[in-house]
């Protein structure tokens, strides 16, 4: 089909597009093309009345923006005008580009407005619109990217897009867009509707009748073919730009933990210790940036994302938990000493992300000139400071310098007759001197808009960080952001809301909003041994398999039944920089099964992995939280139940170790919980080690239960 439409419909148009091809010009938006406008606004359109930052970014353009709403729908099928649709989001570079030499101009503006019902979305806020509409794009220009650029039917039936166009083109195919609609509209309802049939069946699954053993060789085989395009020198994969995927790394921990294949467990380190010691690392104020332009990690595209740094806390400390490597804590901890600094709100709900650019300048927040560093720093430790983060007179970077590490410690230590607990000294001073005049500059713009899926992956690590560490500041984060969702965003009824800001919230819940906070509480429910948590897991569980469940292919939809019918009704199913939330919710209904002793959830899960379990040997890396889960089918998992006053204590023990396959369940006091039921015992605390409900005889204390799971 695709071929057929790419050379009988625009393809006069398709020649002229410029696109911006998904992952690699997405960055952040230019602070002083909004900030700087003028004071007195000459234009409001229906934007104002949105609490999204990148809607409202765009509320004082010239266009007549509407937001996705019926308001918009009604009024294209009314005037019978075609919808332009334009999804973006806050910390798009390309996307602001577009806005300020086209939806800020007035004669493009004016084109749009005669012809066009003209809609923006925030793709954080909506993913589902942005997965239809992307969608439709890779199969007109199997390509993808934002700004995301949709012509529609005034039914929401797309038939043409784009992402980036410079101004020029955009005129015109605005232009050629409107005039092949008023004389040839039924070319275009014709070539819509093969569209839509196309957007409908990239989602069909191959439903497995029968659901068969999980094969190991399947997995082994996987892995050897992602082996291939390894970068074993730089660490992820062997391309530009490079994304961390921390799904993908903790399949390699896990890997290792269950072959011993000692590839794996080099390439993970290898990868984590290239980034940590990367340009994507900020080396002054912790966490990461979204994604590096080169293969080496040092240039980043400098906007940081709170899933990519949530998912990378629990990647780090899991990594420690098996290694001990301390700069793998060191990490952790300065990543959650920039979120709780910079992205956690009043409230302690977290913020979504920090912009790249500030000042009018990708970056400018955090490079440095060599001349600054001096002015700043003591003689010797400028010295040693320049040496150790690569700093020149010249600058690594566009004349200015980014601060990354290559330098062996070694040969420092030996440079400069130095300890090693000198020389980190040293370092810590000068990077809490270099902080302070920082924080002087303008800071990049915030996107405080709270989305419930991305607080998840948070929460998460946070208990992660917590179950390894022990750092009690950690779990008391993590109880306050539990407490803000559990508060703000899901209600009586147990569903979810996908959006929070200034006491807002307006949009219902997708799949990954239930999937990731039903995960996140039963890790929750792990570290703390409060049953809440686990039980208001199992109702979150139990509202989404009533509201996404298909019953055809045993797969969760990406969008609730009681929302609004878009074009088609999408799945999310492949792993990415985020795990798809069919992956996520599989496994959560795995562990719910052996909580509740509950066998629907159970085969639910095992159905899914049925249905996708062909594609993990061929393209491992995105799918590689399913990956996981069929780890979790093939090696059984520890069913740990501790019971008495030490309960807490105990696990904390045992958390010493690392156990992928180890399931919690505890308490103080007597317990109903299926797990725990009737093996209290008055002034004792025991442990149980069990599998498949078949249980060791209880130990009382945590290296005979190790010791146990070791025999097991």
């Amino acid at each position: 089909m695709r071929k057929t439409l790419l050379t009988t419909f625009f393809s006069c148009i398709l020649i002229a597009l410029a696109s911006c091809i998904s992952g690699q010009k997405n960055d952040s938006d230019n602070n002083q093309l909004i900030n700087t406008k003028m004071k007195q606004y000459k234009f409001t359109n229906k934007l104002i009345n949105e609490t999204s930052p990148y809607l409202l970014q765009h509320a004082h353009n010239p266009v007549n923006w509407y937001p996705w709403g019926e308001e918009a729908l009604n009024i294209a099928k009314e005037e019978n005008k075609l919808l332009l649709i334009s999804i973006g989001y806050a910390a798009c570079h390309w996307c602001h580009v577009m806005e300020h030499e086209s939806f800020e101009d007035e004669e493009v503006a004016n084109i749009m407005n005669e012809n066009f019902i003209c809609i923006k979305v925030d793709r954080e806020e909506r993913p589902d619109i942005d997965q239809v509409y992307m969608n439709a794009v890779q199969l007109i220009t199997n390509g993808g990217g934002w700004p995301l650029n949709c012509f529609a039917l005034p039914d929401g039936r797309p038939f043409f897009g784009g992402t980036y166009f410079k101004k020029e083109q955009w005129k015109n195919l605005l232009v050629q867009i409107h005039q092949t609609y008023l004389n040839e509209p039924q070319r275009v309802i014709e070539y819509a509707e093969k569209l839509k049939n196309g957007i409908v069946t990239s989602d069909i699954i191959s439903v497995k009748m029968e659901v068969k053993e999980v094969d190991m060789n399947i997995i082994e085989s996987g892995f050897h073919n992602w082996e291939q395009y390894f970068d074993k020198i730089n660490g992820g994969n062997a391309r530009a730009p490079k994304f961390p995927l921390p799904n993908s790394y903790q399949f390699l921990l896990q890997y290792f933990y269950y072959t011993h294949d000692s590839l794996a467990l080099e390439q993970l380190n290898l990868t984590l210790s290239k980034m940590l010691k990367g340009g994507i690392y900020d080396q002054i104020g912790g966490g990461f940036a979204r994604y590096s332009v080169d293969k080496y990690w040092m240039v980043p595209h400098f906007e940081k994302m709170l899933y990519d740094n949530g998912q990378l806390i629990s990647l780090y400390s899991e990594a420690f938990q098996l290694t001990k490597n301390s700069e793998y804590k060191k990490v952790v901890n300065e990543t959650i000493n920039f979120i709780e600094s910079e992205l956690t709100s009043p409230d302690y709900g977290f913020y979504s992300s920090l912009d790249a650019d500030s000042d009018g300048e990708e970056g400018k927040y955090y490079v440095w000139k060599k001349k600054e560093i001096e002015k700043i720093l003591s003689k010797k430790e400028s010295d040693i400071f320049l040496e150790y983060y690569n700093v020149t007179e010249n600058g690594n970077w566009e004349n200015t310098n980014i601060l990354f590490r290559s330098q062996s410690e070694n040969k420092l230590l030996e440079k400069y007759e130095l300890t090693k607990v000198n020389l980190d000294k040293i370092i810590k001073s000068a990077r809490n001197k270099l902080i302070i005049e920082r924080n002087k500059r303008v800071r990049p713009r915030l996107d405080d808009k709270i989305l419930t899926s991305w607080n998840a992956l948070l929460l998460k690590g946070l208990t992660d960080a917590y179950k390894v560490f022990n750092n009690k500041k950690y779990l008391e984060l993590a109880l306050k952001n539990a407490n803000f969702i559990e508060n703000n965003l899901i209600k009586n009824d147990f569903r979810i809301d996908r959006n929070y800001k200034n006491g807002k919230s307006n949009i219902n819940g997708f799949l990954d909003d239930y999937a990731n906070i039903a995960e996140a509480f039963i890790s929750l429910y792990q570290v703390t041994f409060n049953e809440k948590w686990l039980n208001m897991a199992k109702s979150i569980s139990d509202y989404a398999i009533l509201h996404f469940y298909d019953h055809n292919s045993g797969m969760f939809f990406y969008t609730s039944d009681i929302d609004k019918a878009l074009v088609a009704r999408k799945m999310e199913l492949s792993d990415n920089v985020i795990p798809a939330s069919n992956s996520v919710f599989g496994q959560v209904l795995l562990r719910l099964g052996i909580y509740y002793y509950n066998e629907k959830y159970t085969k639910i899960a095992h159905q899914m992995l049925a249905n996708i379990f062909s594609n993990i040997e061929q393209n491992l890396p995105y799918y590689s939280n399913w990956a996981m889960m069929a780890l979790q089918i093939i090696y059984e998992p520890y069913e740990i139940a501790i019971v008495g006053s030490s309960a807490l204590t105990f696990k904390s023990e045992m958390d010493n170790v690392f156990i992928p396959n180890a399931l919690y369940a505890g308490s103080k006091v007597e317990s109903s919980m299926e797990l725990l039921e009737n093996r209290y015992r008055k002034g004792e605390t025991l442990i149980y080690v069990c599998k498949n409900r078949v249980c060791k005889k209880p130990v009382t204390n945590a290296i005979d239960a190790l010791k146990q799971i070791n025999d097991l």
